[in-house]
């Protein structure tokens, strides 16, 4: 069997980059509106969990694909039901490490947390997947940028 090309580092740094930044973009104004907080405040936080996120994308996005690889595939070749159980186990992930920052930086008990938490989690579920379906038709592996 022939080996099975992965993306570069510099390509998982990419693609997590320019994710968390396109959800900061969408979560600040809605979280600011929610919580009643300024959007500098919500700014803050949100940079807290996408710096959290971006370490943990880096790590899970690695693991992910060298499962992918153990069964002959490329990330860019994943299967719808692939991508969705990629994007649920992530978000499970970040779901676990961010309940703690939403109490402290919120001031909300944990079920509030757990609930505010449900919601976003919901919409970067479905976010992980359209933009993870989008970037690798943009970058596929093996071609273009996503081979350098």
């Amino acid at each position: 069997m022939a080996a099975v090309k992965l993306r570069s580092g510099w390509d998982r740094l990419r693609y997590a980059a320019m994710f968390e930044a396109t959800l900061l973009a969408m979560m600040i104004p809605a979280g600011s509106l929610v919580f009643d907080k300024p959007p500098e405040e919500i700014g803050l936080l949100g940079l807290a969990l996408c710096g959290k996120a971006l370490v943990m994308s880096l790590l899970y996005n690695w693991a992910f694909d060298r499962i992918d690889a153990r069964r002959g595939r490329v990330a860019s070749d994943r299967s719808h039901l692939g991508r969705i159980v990629h994007a649920v186990g992530f978000e499970v992930t970040l779901t676990l490490t961010s309940l703690p920052l939403y109490v402290f930086w919120l001031g909300i008990g944990v079920a509030e947390a757990l609930a505010a938490d449900v919601v976003v989690t919901t919409f970067v579920v479905c976010w992980t997947w359209a933009y993870t379906l989008a970037y690798d038709r943009a970058f596929p592996v093996g071609g273009g940028a996503a081979a350098a």
